[in-house]
């Protein structure tokens, strides 16, 4: 190196000067190639990366790139000319130069043409800034700081021109190089077409923002200081980069599952319709899902881990820093600015160190967003192909789980999975520093590492098979919670809440179980987290003074050795914690790849070619449901003609519905062949309604053509029940269709169907929840010969015999075979009871009327709703009344659509609401209060008295350091030493247990009020929330208050004490530091309540947006069979992405307010080093070495505590956002209570004797009234059957009957006692309803019937013979004990209406409601029913809400309700002979009634 400079390299004895120099040639070459080795090594990846996007037809020359163009040609130049004034002073002076003064220039020229080329590579692809570009000009201006320093110096004793030119080029090149770097911080604005800078759109300032703006997150300000002045409110985040959306990174993750695996993926099973022959298969061909997950990320894995390795490397530096400010306060004589520059050395450290963390947490945490996004499109997308068989065996609410719970495991993991590697690579070089410093000793500390790893392998074990068990309980929870959700309904009519309450506070009590174990083993890994550092230093602090004969340590050991520990402590404590993650992660993998290798629909299972002239062919077909090979369906042989009308009939359980879902591949075929040709429309029994407006409903994703959707209006009889509809078709229909009536949805359901236009329609008894009338118009409108699908093949599910007269052919099912196919008349002149099932004694009549009967409904179809609505002279008298309300649990009338929400326009579903501002103080005193005063304050005494001890041990190590003379006894000082540490454990142990059991008790206390509040809240609340924003609370929100909330507050009151003592510390060791612990902390503060505001409202933005996620998947499944058969498999999956990202859209600008803190709090916290090293400097002299020891120590942790103060805090606060959310619905207002003081006698009601008097009904005290003046009776044991058209009060009578909703005037009296007086479950317990739609929970069959237990064996046995349903239970495997799916899919609608008449039977009340029970079952089955309830409860008042008129014609009287009214009250036959309304109901419903 002399040689190549002409001048030594390097001067050993500047080292030890005052005022020292580097050499010429050092900085010349040292200084000078490291950048453009830099920039020479990284421009190959930096320019065929921009080749890739470089297109020639950008022409655009933005101001930045001129001008990075005009100096770089500048620096060329200069360098240019220093060359030639090499050569030319190399040729006059005839010597021979040192060749460095060629090689540097040459370097410099090829280095600017290189950065001119990427200049204009750049500006082809559009480059805005580059990381490359910006370090290359940081590292040659600071490395070229000491040659400027060198060259003024020099310059300033030079005469001579000559000699002055090399300097001042050298001189203004450094001045360029300054300039560039702060133009390469700046971004390049994007030009539009013309070469001009493009307009400023809606979009994320992060795509523009440049490369040292990215670091430090300054685009991301705005929002935050936004988030201050106001709370965030969606509309205020930016749009989400294409890179991060959900559909970009599911077609990534499925472009990698196709390369990984041999078969077709689940996206193309989606779009295509392609997918595996069998379930078994599937299992085989998927692919590792971690593999897959590697493969598709494996980019950003790579690059986090780089940056978590150069971190690595650069812990270690402090140390040694510290030993060298611990040295230089030692020895006097050595210069003072090695001080300066060991501190200046430490903010440096401190700044790289901040940089490569912060975009190491950027990459990881945004990694694990992706990673969520991913999965749960998977999982999503999977579910839209999954078999009937695995829906059953994965219920909503265990998907749902997955989807919270599972996924915001993965979430977590990126964050950590760098540890496997990091944490051994820490620890072996924090031994092979330690050695270097405590020798042989430091094996000690190794061997209580090895007996540490033992317990923590059993901690490991342990929490593996709690975790395991604790998953599993949640799933059952969350599955009961969902059972609730969908039944609550059945559940408050039956009184049943305290039943189901206790079977979910069972299951949770064994989930706390399970966490007090969990706690436990947390506790103990607590301890060996904290007392690690104490138990290394005591072992080796102990054998190396024993060993030494001095028996000293010098504080250069103690203080080197103890920040060694302190960085040994975290990858040593997190390897345990590491473990029980990715065991939880581990867990959570094997539930989501066992989903994914669930089975899926078979394709071939249904062929697509009929023979010609056929549009549906079925050939000795067999089918099952899946899980066994016992067939559902037998040997069917059935050939439809295209546009024919063929009719299903058959008695409950035959098979009717199951053979519809085999034309639609829901069935496993077991042999033969059915084939089927054109598009398919499908109407189920039991109508499915998406949360969105009627039109929404109907056009569902098509195209909306007014003249084709009114027409289909029209024929479903929907145009009078607009103007019921506060919006008309544009009202919002809620949940479930929650908000209409059960005709309305089997209409809605239908015209959906008609819409569609498809070739052939599958419809399972559509007209079975419409009135006569209704369904006869919609027999000629749309069904019929001259209907809209006249033209189409048509298939129809049916009990009704007016309908078969009509159909081409007749398919009569039984016991899941086809017994006879042909026409009506064939089958009848065949064998007359073939059909008596199906018959019943106003048939005949219901057929003739049908001819006659549709010119009542001839309406003309508007071309736009505002001119439409119009109706015949003879229906406007009796057209349905604009009064909302008919709301119904059962559903007959248009429900409370006004009720729910008259002022907005028909809007239903009310966006979830969000608190703003700051979490108020009366959620952490719940929380607080929750956990236990006395526990709470002993747990923060333990917390401080731990960090007083610690302290004390630092103190101790310092007297320890400066005993040169050896005057303190070894023993005492290890005693000393050793007891201070036993009492740390101590205090660590109790403090953790303490705030374990805190937690755990303040767990159980809000998940229990929460679920006795949500239980006691009325119907209207459940109508008006979505679902899945009630399951966001029992199972993320709960989750966040069992797990994260106990350990952000642990860390929280860590952090606090920590930066309590650290800073009581530092400022006792050098009194100078308090003078900046002042400006520090307001500083802290601000930054902490700024973000803080806005984290805050991010996480509530999150919470609220992962409730559709939810809302979606229920929707989804429970609507499987309409989506798939409508081929809207890749629209409904769209819409998934849609909504996650909305959700990720929070997410990721909450994990860059986290990033946004962090940098700021890491660089102003490595200030604080600073001042503790600069005042240690200075105060040289005044201070031991072991004081400054202890000063830096702890300076060098207070970065790091101060900044996990302030983020755990703001953690803190967010996580209480759950509870938060959960004291919103546990403190929602409630129903009635269930049982009062005042409690009617036992025996009540002893006859069944019902009085209204004045009764009157409103759905909210600002609407009209619903029911008016309502003034009756019912006597005991009589049958009273309730009518009236669409709207006219029925179900508002048994609403308030069962006080669903409470009086606005006048009583109810049964018995003579006022029911308003009593509580709920007296009232309800003593009433029975059979509902229009059974509703079934997961469970046993025993548990459907009878969930209190209250019945024997022989009784349940009794109910089901009478309601006809013994044999079918008794072929059932397991008879009672039989498992029911969720809402009971493994049954037919008979069957679950039956089971529901069951439960009726057992309860054997003196007042039975019907609410058009018999609906969904055959007529011979109906008459069964009929008998037997005329039999069982001939001393019992029945009331029956009847639409089918025919049923109530026996009663002893009939009761009709016209806009809220009492209009008729007598029995049939009067009712016939007064001719008035009830006779115009029974001639539009062709019913003949002699007087």
């Amino acid at each position: 190196m002399d040689r190549l400079c002409g001048s030594p390299f390097w001067n050993g004895s500047q080292w030890d000067r005052p005022n020292p120099a580097l050499t010429i040639c050092f900085e010349q070459t040292v200084l000078t190639w490291p950048p453009i080795a830099f920039l020479w090594l990284c421009s190959p990846f930096l320019i065929t990366s921009l080749a890739r996007r470089m297109s020639r037809s950008n022409d655009c020359f933005s101001v930045h790139y001129m001008l990075r163009q005009i100096l770089t040609f500048v620096l060329l130049m200069l360098s240019v000319t220093v060359l030639v004034i090499a050569v030319l002073w190399d040729v006059e002076t005839e010597t021979i130069l040192p060749p460095l003064l060629y090689i540097n220039p040459a370097l410099y020229t090829v280095t600017w043409v290189l950065l001119l080329v990427i200049h204009e590579v750049g500006r082809r692809a559009g480059m805005k800034t580059s990381g490359v570009l910006f370090n290359f000009w940081l590292f040659s201006f600071l490395l070229g700081i000491s040659p400027c320093w060198t060259l003024i110096n020099k310059t300033m004793h030079l005469v001579k021109i000559r000699d002055l030119a090399p300097s001042f080029l050298s001189l203004t090149s450094f001045s360029i190089s300054l300039i560039m770097l702060l133009i390469s911080a700046f971004s390049d604005v994007p030009c539009d077409l013309d070469g001009q800078p493009s307009e400023k759109e809606k979009k994320s300032p992060e795509v523009n923002a440049s490369f040292l703006n990215q670091l430090v997150f300054y685009w991301f300000d705005s929002l935050v200081f936004l988030g201050y002045r106001k709370p965030l409110k969606k509309h205020d985040l930016w749009p989400l980069r294409k890179k991060h959306r959900a559909e970009v990174l599911y077609d990534t993750f499925e472009r990698n599952m196709r390369f990984s695996s041999e078969g077709m993926t689940a996206s193309q099973l989606c779009v295509e319709g392609k997918g595996f022959s069998q379930g078994q298969n599937k299992a085989k061909h998927l692919p590792s899902l971690l593999c897959v997950l590697l493969r598709t990320h494996r980019g950003t894995l790579l690059e986090s881990g780089v940056y978590k390795l150069f971190y690595d490397l650069l812990l270690f530096v402090s140390p040694q820093l510290l030993k060298l400010m611990i040295a230089f306060s030692e020895v006097p004589s050595i210069p003072q600015w090695r001080g300066f520059l060991y501190s200046f050395m430490l903010i440096g450290t401190g700044i790289f160190q901040t940089i490569l963390l912060q975009r190491y947490f950027l990459r990881c945490t945004a990694l694990g967003m992706d990673v969520r996004t991913t999965i749960i499109g998977a999982l999503y997308s999977k579910s839209l192909v999954m078999s009937n068989a695995a829906r059953r065996a994965s219920t909503v609410g265990e998907v749902i789980n997955l989807v919270s719970t599972d996924m915001q495991r993965f979430m977590d993991v990126p964050t950590y999975i760098h540890l496997f590697w990091s944490s051994p690579l820490q620890i072996v070089l924090s031994l092979v520093f330690l050695w270097i410093e405590l020798g042989p000793a430091v094996l000690a500390g190794l061997a209580a590492i090895v007996l540490l790893l033992p317990v923590n392998a059993i901690l490991a074990s342990k929490s593996r098979i709690y975790q395991m068990k604790n998953i599993d309980l949640k799933d059952k929870r969350l599955k009961m919670m969902n059972d609730i959700l969908n039944g609550i309904k059945t559940l408050k009519l039956y009184a049943w809440e305290s039943a189901f309450f206790q079977r979910v506070s069972d299951i949770r009590t064994q989930e706390m179980t399970a966490m007090v174990t969990s706690a436990d083993l947390c506790s103990i890994s607590i301890i060996i987290f904290a007392c690690s550092p104490f138990l290394l230093s005591m072992a080796s602090f102990g054998v190396r003074v024993l060993v030494d004969k001095s028996h000293f340590l010098n504080a250069q050991q103690v203080f080197t050795s103890i920040a060694l520990f302190n960085i040994l402590r975290f990858p040593m404590g997190r390897l345990p914690l590491l473990v029980s993650s990715l065991i939880q992660a581990n867990i959570s993998l094997q539930r989501v790849e066992e989903f994914l290798a669930c089975s899926e629909l078979d394709p071939s299972g249904v062929g697509s070619a009929p023979s010609e002239g056929l549009s549906i062919d079925f050939s000795e077909a067999s089918f099952c449901w899946g899980g066994d090979d016992q067939p559902n369906l037998e040997r069917l042989d059935l050939k439809v003609k295209t546009g024919s009308l063929v009719a299903v009939v058959g008695k409950v359980g035959a098979g009717k519905s199951s053979l519809l879902l085999a034309l639609l591949g829901e069935m496993e075929r077991l042999h033969g062949s059915v084939d089927i040709c054109g598009s398919i429309a499908y109407v189920p029994q039991q109508a499915w309604i998406q949360n969105a407006s009627l039109r929404n409903n109907v056009l569902f994703g098509r195209i909306f053509e007014p003249k084709l959707y009114w027409h289909v209006l029209e024929a479903c009889a929907l145009l009078l029940d607009l103007d019921a509809l506060p919006a008309r078709d544009l009202t919002e229909i809620g949940e479930k269709g929650v908000n209409l009536s059960g005709g309305q949805k089997q209409r809605v359901s239908l015209a959906r169907a008609i819409y569609s236009q498809a070739d052939i329609f599958l419809l399972d008894n559509p007209l079975s929840a419409v009135d006569s009338h209704v369904g006869l118009h919609i027999l000629q409108q749309a069904l019929g010969p001259r209907g809209l699908l006249k033209d189409k093949t048509r298939v129809v599910v049916t009990h009704d015999v007016s309908f078969l007269p009509l159909a081409n052919q007749v398919a009569v099912l039984k016991d899941g075979r086809l017994s006879d196919v042909g026409t009506y008349e064939q089958l009848l002149l065949k064998d007359k009871d073939l059909l008596r099932a199906c018959c019943s004694p106003e048939a005949s009549s219901n057929v003739k009327s049908f001819n006659c009967f549709g010119s009542l409904f001839k309406t003309r179809v508007p071309v736009c709703p505002d001119n439409g609505g119009s109706m015949s002279a003879h229906l406007q008298g009796r057209r349905l009344s604009n009064l909302s309300g008919s709301y119904s649990w059962s559903g007959k009338e248009c429900s409370h659509e006004e009720a729910l929400d008259s002022s907005i326009g028909g809007t239903l579903i009310q966006r979830e609401f969000v608190e703003v501002g700051q979490v108020k103080w009366s959620v952490y005193r719940n929380y607080i209060q929750a956990m236990g005063y006395a526990l709470t304050l002993l747990t923060t005494v333990c917390m401080l008295g731990q960090n007083m001890v610690v302290l004390g041990q630092r103190m101790w190590l310092s007297e320890w350091t400066h005993d040169v003379s050896g005057h303190i006894d070894v023993g005492l000082l290890l005693g000393v030493y050793a007891a201070l540490g036993l009492a740390q454990g101590i205090l660590v142990l109790l403090s953790a247990m303490l705030l374990g059991c805190a937690g755990i008790r303040a767990a159980a206390t809000l998940h229990d009020r929460l679920l006795h509040n949500v239980m006691r809240l009325p119907l209207l609340f459940f109508d008006t929330t979505p679902a899945g924003r009630i399951a966001n609370r029992f199972s993320n929100d709960i989750d966040i208050i069992d797990e994260a909330i106990p350990t952000a507050v642990r860390l929280w009151l860590v952090c606090l004490f920590s930066v309590v003592v650290t800073v009581f510390a530092v400022t006792l060791a050098t009194p100078l530091f308090s003078v900046v612990v002042l400006p520090l902390g307001v500083f802290y503060h601000f930054v902490q309540r700024v973000y803080v505001a806005s984290l805050r409202q991010l996480r509530r933005l999150d919470s609220v947006s992962r409730s559709p996620i939810y809302s979606h998947f229920g929707e989804t499944l429970s609507g499987l069979p309409v989506i798939r058969a409508s081929g809207h498999s890749h629209r409904f999956l769209q819409q998934n992405f849609d909504i996650l990202n909305e959700n990720m859209l929070s997410i990721y600008m909450w994990i860059i307010s986290n990033r946004w803190l962090a940098i700021r709090l890491d660089l102003v916290g490595t200030l604080v080093v600073f001042f503790a090293a600069l005042f240690a400097v200075l105060s040289r002299g005044q201070l031991l070495a072991g004081v400054v020891g202890v000063s830096i120590t702890y300076a060098l942790n207070v970065t790091q505590t101060l900044n996990w103060l302030v983020r755990q805090t703001s953690e803190l606060e967010t996580n209480v956002i759950a509870v938060e959310r959960v004291d919103e619905y546990s403190h929602a207002e409630t129903e009635a209570q269930w049982v009062l003081e005042q409690r009617p006698p036992p025996e009540w009601p002893q006859y069944g004797n019902i009085v209204f008097e004045n009764y009157s009904l409103r759905y909210q005290p600002d609407l009209e009234l619903v029911l008016e003046d309502i003034t009756c009776s019912m006597h005991p044991a009589e049958k009273v059957g309730v009518v009236g058209r669409s709207g006219s009060g029925k179900s508002s009578l048994i609403n308030g009957l069962f006080r669903v909703l409470e009086a606005a005037e006048g009583r109810i009296l049964i018995d003579g006692i006022d029911i308003s007086s009593i509580g709920l479950h007296d009232l309800r317990n003593q009433l029975t309803i059979i509902p229009q739609e059974p509703v079934l929970f997961s469970g046993s069959l025993r548990l459907n019937l009878d969930p209190r237990g209250q019945h024997s064996s022989v009784e349940l046995w009794h109910a089901l013979e009478l309601a006809h349903l013994h044999q079918q239970v008794q072929e059932m495997p397991g008879g009672l004990d039989h498992p029911i799916s969720e809402g009971g899919d493994n049954l037919s609608v008979g069957q679950k209406q039956l089971l529901c008449f069951a439960r009726a039977l057992l309860r054997r009340s003196r007042i039975l409601v019907l609410d058009e029970a018999t609906a969904a079952v055959d007529l011979e089955t109906d008459r069964l029913i009929q008998e037997t309830i005329r039999r069982e409860f001939v001393t019992s008042t029945v009331i029956t809400v009847a639409h089918r008129l025919h049923t109530v014609l026996d009663y002893s009287r009939i009761m009709v309700l016209d806009q809220g009214r009492i209009v008729e009250f007598d029995s049939p036959r009067k009712l016939m002979k007064k001719r008035g309304l009830f006779y115009c109901l029974a001639q539009d419903a062709g019913i003949v009634v002699t007087p």
